[in-house]
C-alpha cells in the first residue's frame, strides 16, 4: 500500500501519525519458520541484512509484516547512506521498524482497520533490539511534524485510523508529509568532470511526462569520491549516443547520455517556472525502485511553492562584476524578509557593503552553509559540500568528517565574489569554523553561547553576560560580546591558536560552571531541552569543538526585522539593550562611527593556566 504526498501537516482525530523512516520499505513473510524478506519490487534482502533475517526466524507465528529497514547513525537518526553501504557500517544498529500486518496465522488482516492491525501487531512484537514496533500518535499531526522537523527527520506519515490495507494501491488514506522537499528522478546522463574531481561532474536528471522524459536539472552536489565511483560504474555500461529529450539541454560540460535505468532521490528547494529543480542535491540511489515505480510528474511552478509576495516578484537575474570576477546572481527581486520587504538583492548588497568588516572573520575558515533560498519563513537546510556547481573562483578545502565518515569539500570565503556567491545560494547567515585551514585543530577564540529558553527575559540574558565578563575580568582575560541576532548573546575570548579544541572547551565549561553556580535560578548547563525545561538559559560551551559553527560577527540572521549579529562594547551590555536594535538598515552607519570593536578577538590570546591561577 502506497501513500500520496501532501504539503502541510494537520490535526484530525480520525488520523494517526508515524515517523517517516529513511530506509528500505520491506515486506517480511514468515511461514512455518521460513522467512522471505524483500523490497517493493521483489528484491530479496535475506542475505543483505542477515541480522534482521535471523531475528524474524524467531517469531512464532505465520505472519506477513510491512515495515522499513533502517540503520541508526551516531545521532540516533535513520541514515540511508549507511544502510546503502551497510557492509562498511555494521557497527551501527540495524532495525526493521514494523508498522503494519497483512496476515496472521491463517487469517488475512487487511480488512481490519489500521488501528486494529496495529493493536495486534504491538502485542506480537516483543521488546527486541532489531525488530521494532513503529509507534504512532493520534490526532496531533502538526505538533508531531514540528517535532520531526526540530529533530531534522525526513518527515511524517499520516494514516487514516480506519483505513483498510489495499496492497499495491496508492491511496489518499495514507499521506507522506516531508520536511525536506525531495523527489525521485531518472538518471539519463552525466557530464565530464572538471579539475581534480574524478569520474563525472554532474548527473543529468529527468522526470516522466506524457511525451517521455523531460529535463529536470542536473546536480553535482552531495557526492563523496566513493559514491562518485559507485554511480559511475553503474552508468558507464549504459552509455548511448542518443539524448532522451526532444529539447536541447544546456550543461556546463559535455554530456555522456545513458539509457534510462537508474532512479535517484534528489533534495531541492522548489520547482522553477520552466519545470526544473532549484538547488538540487543528490541524496541516494534508489535501487529498490524501477522506472515504472516513478509516477508521471507535472513539475509544479515555483510560484506555487513560495509566499504570495514572491508570486508577484519577477525573475531578475544579473551578472555582478567584482574586479575581474563575474558572479552570476539569480532572482534578485525575490522577497526574503516579507514583513520587512527585503529582497535577495538587498541581502547581496548588504554583505558587499559590509565585506570589509565581515571578511576578516571568514578568511581561511571552512563554511557550513545554512541556506534559506525561499526566505526566512522556510526552515532551510545545511549544506557543506561545495559541489560541482561552485564556480572556479570559489576556494575549497577537502576536510575529513568523522561524523559523516567522508571527505567534505568545504567552501573557504576569502573575498567579496565568494560572499556574493554564498548569498545567491540563499545563505542569509554566514557560519564559519572557529579555526582556520592553517591549523584546523586550534581555534582562534573560545565561544560561549548564552541561549535563553522561551520564558527567559532578555534582562536575564544581559545579567548572565555581565556575570561572565566579571569572572573573565578577574581571570585577566579580555572578553568580547555580540548579539546572536536572535534572542541570545555570544561571549568570545581570544585564543590565538595556542590550544587544541579540547582544553578550550574545558575552560569554557569551567567558566559556565562558575556562572551557573552564581545564577542557579535561571541558568543551566543541561543540554537536553526536555530536561532543562523552558525557564532556564542554556550556557552552551560545546560550541568549542572542531567543526562547530555559529553566526559570524556582522552576519544577518533569518529573523523578522532582518537583525544582525552585532559586536557590542561592554558598556552597551546593560538593561535597555535589545537585539532588535541592530538590523540591516543601521549596521553600516554604526560601524562607520564605532569601527570594528570586535577585532581584538583575532589578536593576542589569553593564557588559560594564568587565568585559572587567578580564579583559584
Amino acid at each position: 500500500m502506497l501513500a500520496k504526498e501532501t504539503d502541510k501537516p494537520f490535526d484530525d482525530k480520525n488520523w494517526l501519525f508515524e515517523i517517516k523512516w529513511d530506509g528500505y520499505r520491506a515486506i517480511a513473510e514468515i511461514k512455518k519458520g521460513t522467512v522471505e524478506l524483500y523490497s517493493r519490487n521483489g528484491i530479496s534482502f535475506n542475505y543483505a541484512y542477515p541480522l534482521i533475517y535471523s531475528e524474524l526466524k524467531k517469531l512464532k507465528h505465520d505472519i506477513v509484516l510491512d515495515g522499513e529497514i533502517v540503520v541508526i547513525n551516531e545521532k540516533g537518526k535513520s541514515d540511508f547512506q549507511k544502510l546503502q553501504h551497510y557492509e562498511d557500517n555494521t557497527r551501527f544498529p540495524i532495525c526493521y521498524y514494523v508498522f503494519d500486518m497483512l496476515f496472521l496465522d491463517g487469517h488475512k488482516t487487511t480488512g481490519l482497520t489500521l488501528l486494529q492491525r496495529k493493536e495486534l501487531l504491538k502485542k506480537l512484537i516483543k521488546k527486541n533490539a532489531v525488530i521494532k514496533y513503529s509507534e504512532h500518535v493520534l490526532s496531533k499531526g502538526i505538533a508531531f511534524f514540528n517535532a520531526a522537523k526540530k529533530n531534522d527527520l525526513e518527515g511524517i506519515m499520516a494514516k487514516k485510523a480506519c483505513s483498510e490495507y489495499f496492497a499495491g494501491t496508492r491511496t489518499s488514506e495514507w499521506l507522506k508529509i516531508k520536511y525536506h522537499k525531495s523527489t525521485e528522478v531518472v538518471i539519463v546522463g552525466y557530464t565530464k568532470p572538471t579539475g581534480a574531481r574524478p569520474y563525472f561532474g554532474a548527473l543529468v536528471l529527468a522526470v516522466k511526462n506524457a511525451n517521455g522524459f523531460k529535463y529536470a536539472g542536473h546536480t553535482g552536489s552531495g557526492f563523496t569520491d566513493k559514491l562518485l565511483k559507485e554511480v559511475y560504474q553503474k552508468l558507464k555500461p549504459l552509455a548511448t549516443k542518443n539524448s532522451p529529450f526532444k529539447e536541447i539541454v544546456k550543461t556546463n560540460m559535455p554530456v555522456t547520455w545513458v539509457k534510462p535505468k537508474y532512479i535517484c532521490e534528489i533534495k531541492f528547494t522548489e520547482w522553477t517556472n520552466d519545470g526544473k529543480m532549484r538547488h538540487p542535491i543528490f541524496l541516494r540511489m534508489r535501487e529498490d525502485k524501477t522506472i515504472k515505480d516513478i509516477p508521471m510528474i507535472k513539475a509544479t511552478s515555483a510560484k506555487t511553492n513560495v509566499s504570495s509576495t514572491n508570486d508577484m516578484a519577477k525573475e531578475n537575474d544579473q551578472d555582478l562584476m567584482i574586479g575581474k570576477t563575474k558572479v552570476k546572481l539569480t532572482n534578485q527581486n525575490k522577497i526574503y524578509f516579507p514583513e520587512d520587504k527585503i529582497t535577495k538583492g538587498m541581502l547581496v548588497d548588504y554583505y558587499q557593503q559590509m565585506s570589509a568588516y565581515i571578511l576578516p572573520y571568514l578568511k581561511d575558515r571552512p563554511e557550513s552553509l545554512k541556506r534559506n533560498p525561499n526566505g526566512i519563513h522556510d526552515s532551510g537546510f545545511f549544506h557543506k559540500d561545495a559541489g560541482e556547481d561552485a564556480p572556479g573562483f570559489v576556494k575549497r578545502r577537502k576536510i575529513f568528517s568523522e561524523s559523516a565518515n567522508k571527505d567534505i569539500d568545504y567552501i573557504i570565503c576569502n573575498n567579496k565574489a565568494t560572499l556574493a556567491y554564498l548569498n545567491n545560494l540563499g545563505c542569509i547567515e554566514i557560519n564559519p569554523w572557529n579555526s582556520t585551514i592553517k591549523n584546523l585543530d586550534k581555534p582562534d577564540y573560545l565561544i560561549i553561547d548564552i541561549d535563553p529558553s522561551e520564558k527567559n527575559s532578555f534582562e536575564q540574558v544581559i545579567e548572565t553576560a555581565i556575570a561572565f565578563n566579571k569572572i573573565l575580568d578577574k581571570a585577566g582575560a579580555t572578553a568580547f560580546c555580540k548579539t546572536s541576532g536572535a534572542t541570545g548573546l555570544h561571549i568570545y575570548v581570544p585564543m590565538d591558536k595556542k590550544y587544541l579544541y579540547e582544553p578550550v572547551k574545558d575552560f569554557a565549561q569551567f567558566l559556565c560552571t562558575m556562572v551557573n553556580e552564581s545564577l542557579p535560578d535561571f541558568t543551566t548547563m543541561e543540554r537536553n531541552l526536555a530536561k532543562r525545561g523552558n525557564k532556564k538559559i542554556y550556557l552552551d560551551y560545546l560550541q568549542n569543538r572542531r567543526g562547530q559553527t555559529i553566526a559570524a560577527p556582522y552576519s544577518l540572521r533569518p529573523e523578522i526585522g532582518a537583525t544582525v549579529s552585532t559586536p557590542l562594547s561592554w558598556k552597551e551590555v546593560k538593561i535597555g539593550l535589545h537585539p532588535g536594535d541592530f538590523t540591516i538598515k543601521n549596521i553600516l552607519s554604526r560601524v562607520k562611527k564605532t569601527g570594528d570593536i570586535f577585532k581584538g578577538v583575532l589578536q593576542k590570546g589569553v593564557d588559560i593556566q594564568q587565568c585559572l591561577n587567578k580564579l583559584s
